[in-house]
């Protein structure tokens, strides 16, 4: 681990509790504390803690959400109190910067940002004449699977009513808290922001409720993974566009006929005319995962490459995410991956591998 690494507010908890430490976007976290497949099985089966205070935790006025949608394809003008949104930072190539959750409350729009880009984030938003507050006084933990919400409602009643992409402010033993149903697992889950100095005491009892135990970074990816949710900086770039991405869901009906945001005459393009790559999802037969920058072969020529791979725990098998010719992006193509030059049958399957399991609104929770 680098010894420059920035140290997060549970720094010592994770120690404290056996965690494997390295650094990640700058920062020393636990990528494990029994092992991978375990935290992977424990977070599907009950509930995971996560510390994601590497995050960037952003606020903007609330009138700024006019400006904000010129930067991003998301309806932000049109979401309402408690709700979450989520979208893309692009550049005036159609290009991903940045993939976030923009959330309305009552007095400010909350931007939840990828650790490694907070800081480009927050210049490219001051570029576009954003002024933004970075709340580097908060910390944020996820707590994630299907016991999630019987931990957390036993702590703090009312968190139940969420569904997801839903929010409110809660209290705990005096100490606000903003927590939303959402989370990058796949499961069902909650995100607790609250202050940095505060977040040991409240870490500590979720630890002690039966169902959850510290969850590290190397799960958190297999669970994302298996959920068929893109990484910023693996399946993400700024060379790659939502469309090329599978994430055109993101832009809603009035941005598609508005346009008005940075990168919209490429975007809204390939919208109507089509791209000539696309992300898609890939199981690989055997047992052996294959890993980014992998090529994807067809007839001995590579066509493409693999952006996220590992095991797929609660699968039994490998699976993957490449790019690759829109001509070979269809569910049941064969194709192949080139690994250290042995040559692996895979096939393009739908994505998610694993099904989601969101408690959306006027589901029962």
């Amino acid at each position: 681990m680098d010894e420059l690494a920035a140290l997060l507010p549970l720094d010592a908890l994770h120690r404290e509790f056996g965690g494997r430490m390295v650094t990640f976007a700058g920062y020393a976290m636990p990528i494990q504390y029994d092992g991978i497949i375990a935290e992977h099985q424990w977070t599907r089966t009950s509930a995971g803690l996560f510390d994601v205070s590497h995050m960037g935790q952003l606020t903007l006025p609330l009138d700024a959400d006019i400006a904000l949608e010129k930067v991003l394809p998301g309806d932000i003008t049109g979401l309402r109190d408690g709700c979450l949104r989520y979208s893309m930072l692009l550049n005036p190539g159609g290009g991903i910067l940045d993939d976030l959750m923009v959330t309305r409350r009552p007095g400010d729009l909350y931007l939840v940002v990828n650790g490694s880009t907070k800081t480009a984030d927050i210049m490219h938003l001051a570029l576009n004449k954003l002024i933004v507050s970075h709340r580097e006084d908060l910390a944020l933990l996820a707590l994630q699977g299907p016991k999630a919400v019987e931990a957390l409602d036993r702590l703090i009643p009312g968190v139940a009513e969420l569904s997801f992409m839903r929010a409110a402010a809660f209290d705990y033993d005096g100490l606000p808290l903003w927590i939303s149903r959402s989370g990058y697992t796949g499961e069902d889950g909650f995100e607790i922001s609250m202050s940095a100095t505060a977040v040991e005491a409240l870490a500590r009892v979720l630890l002690a409720q039966p169902e959850v135990k510290p969850i590290g970074l190397g799960a958190r990816d297999s669970l994302r993974l298996e959920a068929g949710l893109p990484l910023y900086g693996h399946d993400l770039a700024p060379d790659i566009t939502p469309i090329e991405a599978n994430l055109g869901f993101a832009i809603s009906k009035r941005r598609k006929a508005e346009g008005g945001f940075l990168g919209a005459s490429i975007v809204l393009d390939q919208l109507l005319n089509g791209v000539t790559r696309k992300r898609v999802g890939l199981r690989i037969d055997g047992r052996q995962p294959v890993r980014e920058g992998a090529n994807v072969v067809v007839d001995g020529a590579s066509v493409g490459a693999v952006t996220s791979g590992g095991f797929g725990p609660a699968l039994g098998s490998p699976i993957a995410m490449a790019y690759v010719p829109i001509a070979l992006a269809a569910d049941g193509t064969a194709l192949q991956v080139d690994v250290r030059g042995r040559l692996l049958d895979a096939t393009v399957v739908p994505m998610p591998f694993f099904p989601k399991s969101y408690v959306r609104h006027g589901a029962a929770k």
